[in-house]
């Protein structure tokens, strides 16, 4: 890849914002993949029972399309490792485990060999005893030190509850082992009283990789008796640590290599992930280090139903006449009411924030009118809320005090939620690893669950709860991340440097990128040479310059405009799209109404109102081609990928009535366009392939348009990322390509290894993509195969069977097999979505 680009704007990368890409009757299934186990034994109702109740009456049992049961699995015992300490042994069988499963054992067994390790089983299959249990154990060894101190460990968690929840588990089960295990959480947090206290006592400190990036990594003298003594190096979830976000957790994760060597240690990492493909091969491009696997899961399972669920069509048509599903947003929020109503403790799993706290509200009035006790037992849980808000709803959910909760994918993580009796999936999640994830945060300790996908009126949804094979037919993906990716290692040297001075021997760890990138680093006087090594030039903190979540810069504050009260924060990134002026914002239940976005100040000043509509963001895309890495020719068309330059610009808003979506009114904003360079995958077609698929010009844009909104919804079944992670342009006349052309992109910067990946499959991509185009029983095109509720252009112009004409003659030149990974260079020039153009941004 070339770097010609890298270093553009890197002076104010400080402020720098990056483009969030924005996506645009039949009976009850009897096709069960599996016999039907017995019900449960016991008070609890059977998830065949529960879903029994669900879907009672005609309207209801027709929405399921697909039943999927999985039968109970018994579990394999096996003994701890000898050379466990027995004070912990009794600990554990204090807590309730006389033995542990064979993978635990086995996780225990590799730790106290000092070998990295990850256990990638399923959900509740007990992965924190498996490396809490060894763990615990070297710590114990280590109190008995002269140095004071003794061996320290470290757990690095992807958000703060999931943390919160550990420490909870470590106590517990610590405690019989008396004052030798001093656990505590440091993060953001954490009181500035008690983060002396951590830093000189705790011996298991529990965190975050923002925290340990900027908090910890860039005071490592004040760390420096806990870096020196660190023996595990803890890091659960480590699925979740993909993409652009996985690429910097695994620069940041050299830097503590780095700086545990200067102090002369070499922390053995444990690694926990859900199931996934090629796990060790995860771990190791994420640590940097040989990676032993276990993944052959011994915990007992109990029976799981699964649901496709697709809600119905309605009476009303929104765009162009097309006809208007039921969101999945109100169905789930009608199945949590019923949920709550039978006593079944739920947990909806809901794509946005919005989202949640929109189930929520409709839950609560709903089970208000049956009894307003129960409306104060469902909430919303989500980013964004103040750190008390979180615990509280931590507790009540951990009580049984909350019978249902809508909550965004932070509780998708370990957080211990044991009770609960189904999940319900609103949207499917974007990966087949998340959505067993999701599911399997239901029926703790060998209890049957209940899982239902309630399909979004989007194109993959519709494909997925029609295609169940698709689902439960196929293995979970692999962990895609890309650690030499030049935008994401360039500011991780500047932090490293920062840290310590960069020699040459740091060269090998941080990978073959870093000689090419440090010359580009000092030209820009970043860093400076002097003798052997390089050197930090700059006062500001270098941590500053790696926005590891992609989040594009500093969070923007929402203020109650007249109380000065803080309700939460929103990401710089989406603070165009969701608290612009005019924004509808809703916080525990509250719905706001934006009334300035000070992007100067990052405040967005908000009052409380009862709108009777919602607000939708329009934007519009210029894409340019930088550079074109590969080409390879599809009979007359050619399927291209290489790097781009997206500029985007919210531009107004629409209202829409909150029951049937119709469209009310436009407001124009006047907001800074935002840029970003990134990686991308396009294909172009020809003349003679357009007189062949019979597209005129009257209807080419709508054509392209259709193909790619609904390529933009099929592409997170061949990759692992979801429609937010991606971004799309189609253009009748493209002046790089000066044909017909449709480009995806990863809406992160230097890319992410998504449309990388859409080049490689895209013959049974695309094909996936004109078969959810052909299949759909609507007319002219609808939000389940064509459209996208967050089109930049408003889902015009599209042509439906133009599309699906297009794809055909595309396909037919496709090449049999995977593409070839060499290729010809472009060149650069600039494009805008204008008439007859579409953005799926």
């Amino acid at each position: 890849m070339a770097f010609n680009h890298l270093l553009a704007g890197m002076h104010d990368a400080l402020g720098a914002l990056s483009v969030t890409p924005v996506t645009h009757s039949m009976p009850m299934a009897t096709n069960h993949r599996s016999e039907r186990p017995s019900a449960s034994q016991g008070s609890r109702p059977s998830p065949g029972a529960v879903l029994e109740r669900l879907t009672s009456g005609p309207s209801r049992a027709a929405r399921v399309t697909h039943t999927e049961h999985l039968p109970p699995r018994p579990g394999r015992h096996a003994v701890w490792p000898d050379r466990i300490r027995s004070e912990v042994v009794a600990a554990v069988q204090a807590a309730g485990i006389e033995h542990p499963w064979a993978h635990q054992a086995r996780v225990a067994e590799h730790a106290l060999d000092g070998e990295s390790v990850i256990v990638s089983t399923g959900t509740a299959s007990g992965k924190s005893l498996a490396y809490l249990v060894p763990v615990l154990s070297r710590l114990l060894d280590g109190s008995q030190a002269p140095n004071g101190r003794g061996t320290t460990a470290l757990y690095l968690a992807p958000t703060k509850a999931l943390a919160a929840d550990q420490l909870r588990s470590v106590k517990e089960l610590s405690q019989p082992l008396g004052p030798a295990i001093r656990p505590a959480v440091y993060d953001g947090d954490t009181p500035f009283e008690e983060r002396e206290w951590v830093r000189q006592y705790a011996n298991h400190v529990l965190t975050n990789p923002d925290m340990l990036h900027r908090g910890i990594l860039p005071a490592h003298p004040r760390w420096s008796s806990f870096l020196k003594a660190l023996t595990y190096v803890v890091i659960d979830e480590c699925h979740t640590y993909r993409g652009v976000f996985g690429s910097h957790v695994a620069q940041v994760i050299r830097r503590l290599r780095r700086l545990c060597a200067r102090y002369g240690s070499q922390p053995v990492f444990l690694l926990a992930s859900a199931t996934s493909a090629d796990p060790a091969l995860s771990a190791e491009r994420l640590t940097g280090l040989p990676v032993v696997e276990v993944a052959d899961d011994a915990s007992p399972r109990g029976e799981l139903v699964f649901a496709l669920w697709e809600p119905p069509l309605t009476e009303l048509h929104g765009e162009k006449g097309a006809p208007v599903r039921r969101t999945a947003t109100a169905e789930t929020a009608e199945l949590l009411t019923d949920l709550a109503v039978q006593g079944v403790r739920s947990v909806a799993f809901v794509r946005s924030r919005r989202g949640a706290e929109l189930i929520a509200v409709i839950a609560q009035e709903r089970l208000a009118e049956v009894d307003r006790s129960l409306a104060r037992r469902v909430a919303a849980y989500r980013g964004g809320y103040l750190p008390e808000e979180r615990r509280a709803l931590e507790r009540a959910l951990h009580s049984g005090e909350l019978l249902g909760l809508a909550a965004t994918t932070a509780l998708e993580l370990g957080v211990d939620v044991s009770g609960l009796d189904a999940v319900l999936i609103a949207g499917y999640p974007g990966t087949r690893a998340s959505l067993w994830q999701q599911a399997g945060r239901a029926g703790r300790a060998g209890e049957g669950a209940l899982a239902v996908l309630v399909a979004r009126d989007d194109p993959l949804d519709t494909y997925l709860v029609h295609h169940p094979e698709a689902l439960f037919d196929q293995p979970v993906e692999s962990t895609v991340l890309d650690p030499d990716n030049p935008y994401v290692l360039a500011p991780h040297l500047c932090a490293a440097a920062a840290e310590l001075p960069l020699a040459e021997p740091d060269m090998a760890l941080f990978g073959p990128t870093t000689g090419e990138l440090l010359p580009q680093l000092e030209a820009a006087k970043l860093l400076r040479r002097r003798t052997k090594a390089w050197h930090w030039t700059r006062r500001e903190s270098a941590a500053d310059l790696a926005d590891i979540r992609g989040e594009g810069g500093t969070p923007v504050q929402v203020v109650e405009a007249s109380t000065g009260r803080l309700l939460g924060t929103v990401d710089a990134g989406s603070a165009h799209t969701s608290v612009h002026d005019g924004a509808v914002h809703l916080h525990q239940g509250r719905t706001y109404v934006v009334r300035h976005l000070d992007l100067d100040d990052n405040v967005a000043l908000v009052e409380q109102a009862n709108p009777t509509y919602s607000t939708t963001a329009r934007d519009t895309t210029a894409i340019s081609v930088l550079e074109t890495d590969v080409e390879v020719p599809w009979g007359e068309g050619r399927l291209c990928y290489g790097s781009v330059e997206v500029t985007n610009q919210v531009v107004g808003y629409l209202r829409r009535r909150l029951i049937t979506g119709e469209v009310l009114g436009e407001t124009k904003l006047d907001l800074p366009p935002r840029t970003l360079r990134t990686r991308a995958v396009w294909w172009t077609v020809t003349e003679d392939q357009l007189d062949a698929a019979r597209v005129n010009p009257e209807i080419l844009g709508g054509a392209l348009h259709a193909a790619e909104h609904a390529s933009i919804g099929i592409l997170p079944l061949f990759a692992t990322c979801d429609r937010w992670d991606i971004g799309g342009v189609s253009i009748p006349l493209h002046p790089d390509t000066l044909l017909p052309t449709v480009f995806v992109y990863d809406g992160h910067p230097g890319g992410a290894g998504f449309a990388e990946r859409a080049f490689h499959t895209a013959r049974a991509w695309l094909t996936a993509t004109r078969e959810a185009i052909a299949s759909c029983d609507c007319e002219t095109g609808c939000p389940s195969c064509i459209q996208s509720p967050k089109c930049g252009n408003g889902n015009d112009p599209l042509h439906k069977r133009g599309a699906i004409r297009l794809l055909s003659v595309l396909l037919r030149g496709a090449p049999e097999g995977a593409a070839p990974t060499a290729g010809a260079t472009g060149t650069a020039s600039g494009a805008s979505s204008g008439p007859g153009a579409g953005t799926d941004t």
